[in-house]
């Protein structure tokens, strides 16, 4: 780890993660400023190409985290962006609602709210979880509710945490792996793991879904609230709201699951041993770990998995992405055989993935 000393006060560290909220108050701006003349509603893009802009041109950060950080105001801003969420996703289904489906300012928001949900919310969502507290796992169980995949609080925490690397772990991308071919492969593996887990922690791996015990099935559970709310908003506000509303929350998925894909494609780590700080792939753009909350560290997540965003750590040793996250997420969509080269020639750099020798596995 490169330990580089930093002068910077507890103020000035706050003040970068506040850009966070770039994304959400976009959204908000968007939503009460509705509706739109085409070409101001097609102008709202310019938000998410300036952010894939700068993430992909802007500057290194490989600083070290200030240790004497107090832990409640980056708390408050998790609390903060978690309602902001839920108060985003009412008011895009209430506009959708007041203005109908086939207005430009559906296209142009469930995009929008879509990216934010998947960049601000899932994000979010999955610091929430990581924490010990049951009311903040909880809260982020909720919030992945709101994009309809809910079951990632269990598969992630008690399956992709323990099986990282392995072949046993669904949101591991193998060496060679498309985007494509991953998101095929881990979309229904994560939710058949999910459903395992709870079966297992429920004590009848072979228990069938009427079993009285499902009740407690916290997939079920999940399910059971996620489509509750969907159903709600086709029976109250129609088909058309219902149908933006699950359309933001694929594309929430989507990116969820191209950065899954990055994360830790083409690494393997033998049976067995702990979790490496080169098992997870790194980025070291100040763009992605202001923006989302710390989440390109995730060497230094995986390694201490509770530890909070404002305190993840700088690796050298870890391989790292070509770009930042936003940069990244659309190379490995649209520009994914480059990528995959890219990611082959780091790989082979350091010596990881199908390169790493005997020892030093």
């Amino acid at each position: 780890m490169s330990a580089t000393t930093t002068s910077r006060s507890s103020a000035a560290v706050f003040a970068l993660h506040l850009l966070c909220f770039v994304l959400p108050v976009t959204c908000v701006s968007f939503l009460v400023t509705a509706p739109h003349s085409p070409a101001a509603s097609l102008a709202w893009w310019s938000v998410l190409a300036v952010s894939v802009w700068l993430d992909m041109r802007g500057t290194s950060e490989r600083r070290q985290p200030v240790a004497s950080l107090p832990g409640w105001p980056f708390d408050g801003v998790l609390y903060v962006l978690a309602a902001l969420q839920f108060a985003i996703v009412a008011g895009f289904v209430r506009m959708v609602t007041l203005q109908g489906f086939w207005h430009v300012d559906t296209l142009v928001g469930v995009f929008l709210v879509g990216i934010n949900s998947g960049y601000s919310g899932i994000v979010v969502a999955h610091e929430l979880v990581h924490r010990p507290q049951a009311h903040l796992q909880l809260l982020g169980r909720l919030v992945l509710g709101s994009v309809l995949y809910e079951h990632f609080y269990t598969e992630h925490i008690r399956g992709h945490h323990s099986r990282v690397g392995t072949a046993g772990d669904p949101a591991t991308a193998r060496f060679g792996e498309t985007a494509i071919g991953f998101l095929r492969r881990t979309v229904p593996r994560q939710l058949r793991s999910a459903w395992r887990l709870e079966i297992k922690r429920l004590g009848d791996e072979g228990m069938r879904w009427w079993d009285p015990r499902t009740v407690r099935n916290r997939v079920v559970q999940g399910l059971v609230v996620e489509w509750g709310v969907a159903l709600a908003i086709l029976a109250v506000c129609g088909p058309g709201p219902c149908i933006a509303y699950c359309v933001q929350a694929l594309v929430a998925v989507r990116l969820l699951e191209a950065v899954n894909y990055f994360e830790h494609w083409g690494l393997t780590r033998p049976a067995g041993k702990r979790v490496r700080t080169i098992d997870s792939w790194d980025t070291d753009s100040w763009f992605t770990l202001y923006t989302l909350v710390g989440l390109s560290r995730h060497a230094d997540h995986h390694a201490h998995a509770a530890r909070p965003y404002q305190q993840l750590r700088h690796f050298e040793e870890s391989p790292k992405l070509p770009y930042g996250y936003f940069g990244s997420v659309v190379m490995a969509i649209f520009r994914n055989g480059t990528f995959r080269a890219h990611l082959t020639r780091e790989l082979e750099r350091r010596r990881l993935g199908p390169f790493e020798s005997d020892a030093a596995a």
